[in-house]
């Protein structure tokens, strides 16, 4: 399902969205123990929690290392953190403190995009994304998160260039193999789209978001029975789908079972009152 709907924000893709990992700040060998426990913890070694992460990077931002570029990770870092706890004036504020101190960091733009995006500021999401591929031509995740911002916006032209080139870099993504799915099913091409979802399911995805946006693709295409398998799937990876249920509600009436697919539908209502206008945008009516 595209990134940005009622679906994505219940459970999948900001899934088509990544906060990046970064190297190991540059460390003396005579720092204390204590020292190297901070940078770990910041650098999110382990399974710590969120909280213990941002308390190690505020500790070593605090002791004013020597060089910039540790110092612009530690504040990209704790921005990274903030960002997974939904904390994004905080995150925003890190990640333009790591980008001053290192303005040729395209992780920390990147980083501050994906803030943005969730705070459904697109407009800064992408001027941000903007600025990491400059950065960095190669920067696989930008093109897929920028993407995810285009969808926003329904700009689904710009949506499937960014894929097309998230897929060139990065052959491996399941993220843009699945954001492709949808935008193609968007634009109309049925067929490139199944391929694009069969290509993320095959990569290892088990992601509600595929079999949602795989489901529409056999719904479009008249393939009922197809559609109401992928939607059951996507309703046991996310039982609350408003358009999974919506979806196999449709495909259950198309094949006589009136009682089950307007059951489905009401359901799918109660979640989302307006699923019925959002699948009349992508080409399916119901009335």
């Amino acid at each position: 399902m595209k990134p940005g709907s009622s679906v994505a924000e219940g459970g999948l893709a900001l899934v088509v969205l990544m906060l990046v990992g970064l190297p190991v700040v540059a460390q003396s060998s005579k720092v204390k123990d204590s020292y190297l426990s901070n940078i770990e913890l910041c650098n999110g070694t382990g399974t710590t929690s969120l909280d213990a992460r941002i308390g190690a990077c505020t500790t070593f931002i605090q002791a004013r290392p020597d060089s910039t570029a540790a110092l612009a990770i530690a504040y990209n870092n704790r921005g990274n953190a903030y960002t997974a706890k939904g904390d994004y004036d905080s995150a925003i504020s890190d990640f333009d403190q790591s980008i001053a101190l290192n303005p040729t960091y395209a992780k920390a733009f990147n980083n501050r995009g994906v803030a943005h995006l969730r705070r459904r500021e697109y407009e800064l999401a992408i001027e941000a994304f903007d600025n990491a591929i400059k950065l960095d031509p190669g920067y696989g995740a930008a093109f897929v998160n920028r993407a995810g911002a285009y969808l926003k916006k329904n700009d689904h032209q710009r949506a499937a260039h960014d894929y097309d080139e998230a897929i060139r870099l990065q052959p491996a993504s399941r993220a843009a193999w699945s954001g492709r799915c949808w935008t193609r099913a968007v634009l109309g091409a049925s067929r490139e789209a199944l391929e694009d979802c069969d290509r993320a399911l095959q990569s290892g995805s088990t992601s509600a978001a595929v079999y949602d946006s795989r489901g529409l693709i056999h719904l479009k295409m008249g393939e009922f029975g197809a559609a109401i398998d992928d939607y059951n799937s996507a309703l046991r990876a996310a039982p609350e789908l408003a358009s999974a249920l919506f979806g196999r509600g449709l495909a259950k009436l198309k094949q006589g079972d009136a009682i089950g697919g307007k059951s489905d539908i009401s359901t799918a209502k109660t979640i989302q009152k307006n699923i019925g206008d959002e699948f009349a945008r992508y080409g399916v009516d119901y009335d």
